[in-house]
């Protein structure tokens, strides 16, 4: 029987049909599900690991004692992992090992457009991109059996599209595997100098058996059609050619690292004219090119962005079409906003009022870079804060430094802010880090982390311990605040900036989406309002501006009642709560 199921779901799917004993990620969009939907299966573990790179380290020891494991996790993720998977990419492993990667074209959540099929070559292995959910679940299981048939690490790339959007999938059943003996192999395993150079021969010999191999693949396939138009595409634009050019021919590219040479020759001698159409870089386009194949590809397509069917047909036909999803009428832009009762909120309330620089990081609070809280200078990825900070002081002194703070997630602290701190108390910076302890991973979904005491399952787990973490690390000027006790807030901010010692404040309050039961919403008395708008400069969603010279309203249905309004406003009985 088949079912409707999203990419995603799929490839936890198709996992647990394999026989993959472990799967590990970090939780990052569009990649999150996939790990929150194999947690479902008894069968397998599970598990939320506090960075890409020691998820990737989880999966690969896995698959040397025998074992199938996958790590999940989004594009610049595996910038993060890129350490151990140069090296295993040498070593092979004992048993399956696949490494997801969900690319996002776009940027629909993503601080930049990386095209990870570079990555893949980089690495030597093997890349598949699935075209649909169904694909999903058959390439995972296919990846495995390339990965034990060649010792080599696969690495399985979809984009957001393919990861969210639903198709039919009919499920199988799971492999029951027999975990072999423990090896040891220290030649095979131990990557210093002497046992790495026979490995990277090994590795290039592989690369040769794959050449062969996605010249014979089904993975790797023709569908022909008319002699005039001919399109080589792989993954989601695969969909949206058959769609958009229903008569051409299309090489269909399953494996596209190593590319099937002989096939693309076999094609391109078959078609008048040849296109490589894919998303981002001119991976494949490069390639074909180098073979002394005439192509079109990004002459006519941008390197930027999404490949739409009717940007297809724009392109090739010269048809401009209307996408039957678009309205008739303009929509209300609607940028990204911080909940209503959101605790980061006020934070940045409190930063902006001390017009201090802001060094921020990835998560639901880079949206305080936003108008009207418009409190982060800057943000370059996971953990870089802080080390940001440092180095920025380096250059402008002490003084800079005492203006300065950075801000950083629990979650992402976790994952990437620790040696950052380090480096600050060993190099004898003096900047005042903010940790915002939400307690749960809210950007990408409510996902459990070390600091929740929970696993992705939901099993109780180790806590970990904030504060000591922090003064592990050598700080010991460490202060706990509530981001909504302002007054509080501002006062600890201006000691800890004065200090010529590195400072940590956690700023500790809930996520708003955790917490539960009914609370009373506030309400602004127009007869006593004095119209200033402080109310409007904290970005709240249930606050509404309703004219010049007017009052704010509160609206009901979407104010929480966390009161910050109300500290905010400073003039006592203007903003209470509806029951009061």
């Amino acid at each position: 029987m088949k079912q409707l199921m999203t990419g995603n779901e799929a490839i936890a799917l198709g996992a647990w049909e394999a026989g993959v004993n472990v799967v590990a990620a970090y939780p990052g969009t569009p990649s999150t599900e996939i790990t929150e939907n194999a947690a479902k299966y008894d069968e397998l573990y599970a598990e939320w690991a506090p960075n890409e790179k020691v998820a990737l380290e989880v999966a690969i020891g896995a698959a040397i004692s025998g074992g199938r494991a996958m790590a999940c996790m989004k594009h610049v993720g595996v910038n993060v992992a890129m350490d151990p998977l140069m090296t295993v990419a040498f070593s092979g492993t004992e048993g399956g090992l696949v490494l997801v990667t969900a690319d996002d074209p776009g940027m629909h959540s993503s601080q930049n457009e990386q095209d990870n099929r570079r990555l893949g070559r980089f690495a030597k292995i093997p890349v598949l991109e699935p075209a649909d959910a169904e694909e999903c679940r058959d390439f995972v299981k296919a990846a495995f059996v390339i990965s034990e048939t060649l010792d080599t690490p696969v690495m399985l790339r979809l984009t957001t599209r393919v990861a969210h959007s639903q198709s039919l999938v009919e499920k199988g059943e799971r492999i029951n595997r027999e975990l072999p003996p423990y090896r040891k192999d220290p030649q095979k395993y131990v990557m210093v100098p002497a046992n790495a150079k026979p490995r990277h021969t090994v590795a290039e010999e592989r690369l040769l058996k794959l050449k062969t191999y996605s010249d014979e693949t089904e993975l790797n396939r023709i569908e022909k059609n008319s002699e005039t138009i001919g399109v080589i595409c792989s993954g989601i634009v695969y969909a949206y050619v058959k769609e958009a050019l229903p008569d051409a021919s299309v090489l269909k590219i399953g494996l596209s690292n190593p590319l099937p040479e002989q096939l693309i020759r076999t094609f391109a001698a078959s078609v008048e004219t040849l296109y490589v159409i894919e998303e981002l870089d001119d991976v494949m386009e490069e390639q074909v090119r180098a073979m002394g194949i005439k192509t079109h590809g990004k002459d006519i397509f941008s390197l930027e962005g999404e490949v739409f069917p009717e940007i297809i047909r724009e392109k090739l036909c010269g048809e401009k079409t209307v996408p039957a999803y678009r309205y008739d009428k303009e929509l209300v832009v609607r940028p990204p906003v911080l909940c209503a009762g959101c605790p980061h909120r006020g934070t940045f309330h409190v930063l902006k009022q001390a017009k201090v620089n802001v060094l921020g990081d990835i998560g639901c609070y880079t949206l305080g870079a936003l108008p009207p809280l418009s409190a982060i200078d800057t943000t370059i990825c996971m953990g870089a804060g802080i080390g940001m900070a440092l180095g920025m002081e380096k250059v402008r002194g002490k003084d800079f430094a005492k203006q300065t703070v950075a801000v950083i997630g629990d979650s992402t602290f976790l994952h990437s802010g620790i040696t950052g701190l380090i480096d600050a108390v060993y190099n004898k910076g003096c900047t005042t880090t903010i940790i915002l302890d939400n307690h749960i991973t809210a950007m990408t979904g409510h996902q459990q982390n070390p600091l929740t005491g929970f696993t992705v399952k939901g099993e109780p787990a180790g806590k970990l311990h904030l504060e000591t973490i922090v003064k592990g690390l050598g700080i010991d000027r460490v202060s706990v605040v509530d981001p909504f006790d302002l007054k509080t807030f501002a006062a600890v901010l201006k000691e800890e900036l004065a200090t010529e010692e590195p400072s940590v404040i956690i700023a500790r309050r809930p996520c708003e989406l955790l917490l539960k039961g009914a609370r009373e919403a506030c309400y602004i008395d127009s007869e006593r309002c004095l119209r200033c708008g402080k109310c409007l400069k904290i970005g709240c969603p249930a606050i509404e501006k309703t004219g010049v010279g007017k009052p704010p309203v509160i609206k009901s249905e979407l104010c929480v009642g966390c009161g910050l309004c109300e500290r905010v406003c400073g003039n006592d009985g203007v903003i209470t709560k509806v029951g009061e």
